[in-house]
């Protein structure tokens, strides 16, 4: 019995597995990503983390002890050249495992197991969710200032507010006496105007009828006068 055996043996012996793991190994460090079984990745995901843990130390013992598991110069130079500074601040969890759904044919559960490092589209979602928990967390600090300011501010003195309300209602009262008095004025104008125009008429319409009486006198007498001057050279 394998009670409380983790170790998955895939089907395979010791050398086999141990030789697949490998293999899968150097492509997820060169793909950054490939397609397997949801066993075949689990059993992945075991044997490839801890070498990539190893990597962020960039050392002759570290790249020996990697190099006796992979045995491939180029994915041993692609790991401690380029992952491990993608992974220098990522305390553990290096790959991810996607569910693909059943293969067809024998049905095997398939899946992506990539490296978490880089998937740019996975890395921009969880950028954004920091975002959003940083910006609620500052809310509260800005509230609890807030709170802290209205509590320390002194309320104003009520002295203070009546002279300031009276300064402010005073222009109000001045421009209205202004316009009333330019209403008075302009009415008196009018009205001053109307009077010394009704005069000169008056003033111009007795003048032209005094001449006018005495240009018709004169005239009347001349002719009496002429009139009876002829009457007594006749008699």
């Amino acid at each position: 019995m394998r009670h409380r055996k983790k170790i998955n043996h895939l089907g395979r012996t010791s050398s086999h597995r141990k030789a697949l793991l490998a293999n899968m190994s150097i492509s997820l460090i060169m793909h950054k990503r490939i397609r397997t079984t949801v066993a075949k990745a689990k059993a992945l995901r075991m044997y490839v983390e801890p070498l990539i843990n190893r990597s962020k130390e960039d050392t002759t013992h570290s790249r020996r002890i990697v190099f006796s598991y992979l045995q491939n110069k180029e994915a041993i130079t692609e790991l401690f050249r380029e992952i491990s500074q993608k992974v220098s601040n990522r305390p553990g969890g290096y790959t991810r495992i996607l569910k693909l759904g059943p293969r067809f044919g024998d049905a095997a559960e398939m899946c992506y197991i990539e490296l978490v490092d880089y998937n740019e589209n996975m890395l921009k979602a969880s950028a954004s969710d920091d975002k959003k928990k940083t910006t609620r967390r500052s809310r509260r600090k800005s509230a609890d200032d807030k709170a802290k300011a209205t509590i320390e501010t002194p309320k104003p003195k009520k002295i203070s507010e009546q002279p300031v309300n009276a300064v402010e209602e005073t222009p109000a009262i001045t421009e209205i006496v202004e316009e009333n008095q330019i209403e008075n004025v302009e009415e008196n104008s009018v009205e001053n105007v109307v009077e010394n125009s009704v005069e000169n008429a008056e003033e111009i319409n007795v003048e032209n009828v005094e001449e006018i009486n005495v240009e018709n006198v004169e005239e009347i007498n001349v002719e009496n006068v002429e009139e009876s001057n002829v009457e007594s050279v006749k008699d």
